[in-house]
């Protein structure tokens, strides 16, 4: 039962991405079952990520519908880094438009940081247009090769 808990958590869509889910995201970091309590342990993708207490409330509504009473419990530590997302998560929030972060960005071997692809023509001749985009954890980029506008998930 625990696996399929587990999936259900997993599948809970991100508020602000959703085209992926928390799972995809990584921010998922565990879950138990001790008799009917499902405690399940979430990582924001940042401290003050405003989606945190609706995707406590969805994840909640999860466990209660797979059966459980759910106890949700928000870790700081170790903090949440891109390179949790999952090749899936990479993959979806390319088809939707969104350049995902270089798996190696986030690392200290990294010397320069290349400008992300454009996840429509996969051209590296983007240019930054604004630190903040949509949401907290995208910046505003676009594209020289093919003059649209995107996305893209900032590396942390």
């Amino acid at each position: 039962m625990s696996a399929a808990l587990t999936r259900a958590v997993e599948d809970v869509e991100d508020p602000e991405l959703p085209h992926v889910t928390i799972g995809d995201l990584g921010i998922v970091r565990d879950v138990r079952v001790e008799g009917r309590t499902a405690t399940v342990v979430l990582t924001p993708t940042y401290t003050g990520c405003p989606a945190t207490e609706q995707i406590r409330d969805d994840v909640a509504a999860a466990v209660r519908g797979a059966g459980f009473d759910p106890v949700i419990e928000i870790a700081m530590s170790p903090a949440w880094t891109t390179d949790w997302i999952t090749d899936r998560g990479r993959d979806r929030l390319a088809r939707a438009g969104i350049a995902p972060p270089d798996r190696e960005a986030s690392g200290p071997s990294r010397a320069v940081a290349l400008p992300p692809a454009c996840p429509r023509c996969a051209s590296l001749r983007t240019r930054l247009v604004s630190e903040f985009g949509s949401t907290a954890c995208k910046a505003m980029y676009t594209c020289a090769a093919c003059l649209e506008p995107f996305e893209a998930f900032k590396a942390i």
